[in-house]
């Protein structure tokens, strides 16, 4: 039902004729068919000259859909990281990055 729920939301969304989204979480609690879609719509969005601003939990995910990625901790930005720059190990480096340590970016 939520992958229908979702679904139903962009498709209200596109119809307003937006040049950014801001997607939070939009796959969290679908299936893999469902995320798919999603992952395929962000896409095509963006190869539109559209921007996606787009928030994720999942690594792999933000990885995969990310041009650009920004980590934030506890509501700072700790990096600003290129799809080149990007893997696992840094974005984990960067989101346990505490105020006391010296090692900000």
């Amino acid at each position: 039902m939520e992958e229908i729920n979702k679904k139903v939301v962009l498709g209200k969304w596109i119809s307003r004729n937006p040049e950014i989204l801001i997607l939070d979480e939009p796959t969290r609690g679908i299936d893999v068919k469902a995320k798919q879609e999603i992952y395929e719509f962000m896409s095509e969005f963006t190869s539109l000259g559209n921007s996606i601003i787009f928030i994720s939990s999942e690594i792999p995910e933000i990885l995969m859909m990310s041009d650009r990625i920004f980590v934030f901790n506890k509501g700072k930005i700790k990096a600003k990281l290129s799809k080149n720059e990007a893997n696992q190990n840094n974005l984990m480096y960067y989101a346990s990055i505490t105020e006391n340590s010296n090692e900000e970016n």
